[in-house]
């Protein structure tokens, strides 16, 4: 039968057992530092962006809102953390400041 099936041999356990434990420590921090520059990073700075943009929201600007409505702000309830936003004459909306995606130019409203 060993003339067409060759014979197997155990390789000994020295060669089996190597040292690349320094190797995975070096591939995990450079995955880590991957996950940090490429996906971290980013969320991190839009997030301090959009809060920067919530607490300069006043009075009179127009702004648009991730459901993609267009209007002027009214009132602004700083400590309950609510805008009431004027969409047309006399329709008046109350939302979240997290729900105003852009402060516009003025006279954006005018030119729609």
């Amino acid at each position: 039968m060993s003339l067409f099936i060759s014979t197997a041999h155990a390789a000994d356990a020295s060669a089996l057992t190597s040292g690349g434990g320094m190797e995975m420590m070096i591939m995990l921090a450079v995955f880590g530092l991957v996950f940090f520059f490429m996906i971290y990073r980013p969320q991190a700075k839009r997030v301090k962006e959009h809060k920067g943009l919530m607490s300069s929201l006043a009075k009179g600007d127009e702004v648009l809102t991730q459901g993609g409505i267009v209007g002027k702000i009214v009132k602004v309830s700083d400590e309950k953390d609510f805008v009431v936003v004027s969409i047309s004459e006399g329709t008046e909306v109350t939302l979240q400041k997290s729900a105003i995606n852009a402060v516009l130019p003025k006279g954006t409203m005018k030119n729609l």
